[in-house]
């Protein structure tokens, strides 16, 4: 890399990078402690739609990551803004942990499908009635589209297949909010104060954090915890501007070789 790129602002993912359900990565407590002592801005860019912000930040706080509320910046904050900017009535499939995040959104007669990660509505039943919902007109909006996502037991199913079965069955195109869609990491930069080219994300999907931040002009790090797997890094391209086993390595690298001086 030519000369010391200069640095404001590092995207963190969350899931799968700093942490999986209840369990912290080993030493990322302290890494985004140092992270913190340079002078770049932080964020915490996440597609999670299983739990709110709120529970989210609890969670973390539980784990001794030190960050607050208005740091995280959530698919489910992404989703909420283009309800109500198309001011749509959302059939919300989402965790029920979840719903705080769209308090005051009218949900009565809905006329918009909203797909999160919700195991408890993924049944033929309500599926159903989202598909003739979208038969009559709704639009479909995917929360995030990913494929899996990694739990203490293992890989499990994301929100993607459910979305994509209802693109199909429907023969329609569903409008994404969340990661790897460009608009999401502008409006998680919106209020830093930097642009793409100053940023750096860090995350384990190599399609949805790295591939998504890369195509926005960011640099990206994949990490080898959460859902990574082996030869990920050859599912994009260009392929990650670098690929390290664990947070704690990504801001070692971060600190020796970017700018992080201003």
């Amino acid at each position: 890399m030519a000369g010391r790129r200069a640095l404001k602002a590092v995207l963190i993912d969350l899931s799968g990078t700093l942490h999986i359900e209840d369990t912290a990565v080993p030493g990322a407590q302290d890494a985004l402690n140092r992270l913190r002592k340079s002078s770049v801005a932080v964020k915490f860019v996440t597609n999670t739609t299983k739990e709110s912000k709120r529970n989210l930040l609890e969670r973390l706080q539980r784990l001794n990551f030190d960050l607050q509320e208005k740091e995280i910046f959530t698919s489910l904050s992404a989703a909420r803004s283009l309800l109500e900017q198309k001011q749509h009535r959302p059939l919300l499939l989402v965790e029920h942990s979840a719903l705080e995040d769209f308090t005051g959104i009218d949900t009565s007669e809905p006329n918009a499908v909203v797909v999160g990660l919700a195991p408890d509505h993924f049944d033929y039943q309500t599926l159903n009635k989202a598909f003739r919902m979208i038969l009559e007109g709704a639009p479909l909006i995917a929360i995030h589209k990913a494929r899996y996502y990694k739990r203490k037991d293992g890989l499990a199913l994301g929100p993607g297949p459910f979305v994509t079965g209802l693109e199909y069955a429907a023969d329609c195109k569903a409008t994404v909010v969340g990661k790897p869609e460009r608009t999401f990491f502008t409006q998680a930069l919106s209020d830093l104060g930097c642009s793409p080219s100053e940023a750096v994300m860090i995350g384990d999907d190599a399609r949805d954090d790295v591939g998504g931040a890369q195509n926005a002009g960011m640099l990206g790090i994949l990490v080898r915890t959460g859902k990574y797997r082996k030869g990920d890094e050859s599912k994009i391209n260009p392929p990650p501007h670098l690929t390290c086993d664990n947070f704690p390595d990504a801001v070692e690298y971060i600190m020796k070789n970017l700018d992080t001086s201003h």
